[in-house]
């Protein structure tokens, strides 16, 4: 299972995806977590310390370690489009709380359809994540779309789309599924954060469709105050991981993700 949260900017991406990751830890499941935003957060979340999460350089900026995988160097303008990957979650990924961490980082070149170094090496280790029907890679992506242009996501089995109640949050899911399906990604669902009333919670029924939500996540202080003191959700707001549980039993029920 191979899952991509994704999103725009503040709408809660990291606390499901963390909270989602150590669920799965927490039940035994092999576990892997990757931070593909530039402003990489996800380590906080899932409660490593600052000081191991100071020392994790992206792989997307190894510079040294691509230009050995890929064969790119500043005189090369061609480079493998295959390197060998399978062995950079174990080499370069940190373990906290039975979740396995790889920051990837993103590629910060301009331009759809991006085929540079970086790319090639974020988009191949995506897609070989998996190892074991039994594994459990969760993606927390970058805010907006550019990944989707990129083609980097293209091996997930399904996007989760994190959405506040909101016309622009919808109009989010509704380009993900868009662009999703030109990916060859049929699955993208959507949870639902901050919700603070019924009016609310009415407003994202009107405009996702049943089959499409999987849950929905109250506004919660707790939350806040995890963030504010660098803790994981999961260990500081009971409420919030009882309902990202029902979410996860939603997500087990279809056998299609």
């Amino acid at each position: 299972m191979k899952i991509a949260v994704t999103g725009k900017g503040g709408v809660g991406k990291t606390t499901f995806a963390a909270t989602l990751a150590r669920l799965y830890a927490a039940e035994g499941r092999p576990v892997l977590a990757a931070d593909v935003d530039p402003d990489a957060n996800l380590g906080l979340a899932l409660g490593f310390d600052e000081e191991t999460l100071d020392s994790i350089v992206p792989i997307s900026k190894m510079r040294k370690l691509v230009e050995e995988r890929t064969g790119a160097t500043a005189g090369n303008q061609f480079y493998h489009l295959n390197p060998k990957v399978d062995d950079i979650p174990d080499k370069y990924g940190k373990v906290c709380n039975g979740v396995r961490l790889l920051v990837l980082g993103t590629v910060e070149t301009g331009g759809g359809g991006c085929v540079c170094p970086e790319n090639v090496m974020l988009k191949r280790i995506i897609n070989n994540l998996v190892l074991r029907r039994e594994d459990v890679v969760i993606l927390d992506m970058e805010a907006g779309l550019e990944h989707l242009g990129r083609g980097t996501t293209e091996g997930v089995d399904a996007f989760i789309v994190v959405i506040e109640p909101g016309a622009r949050s919808v109009q989010t899911y509704k380009n993900v599924k868009r662009l999703a399906s030109d990916l060859g990604v049929a699955q993208v669902k959507v949870v639902a954060n901050k919700v603070r009333n019924t009016e609310d919670e009415e407003f994202i029924r009107s405009r996702i469709p049943a089959e499409d939500l999987l849950g929905i996540l109250h506004y919660n202080t707790e939350v806040i105050d995890a963030d504010r003191q660098g803790k994981s959700p999961y260990d500081f707001s009971e409420t919030v991981t009882a309902e990202i549980t029902k979410i996860k039993e939603k997500i087990d029920q279809n056998s299609s993700l």
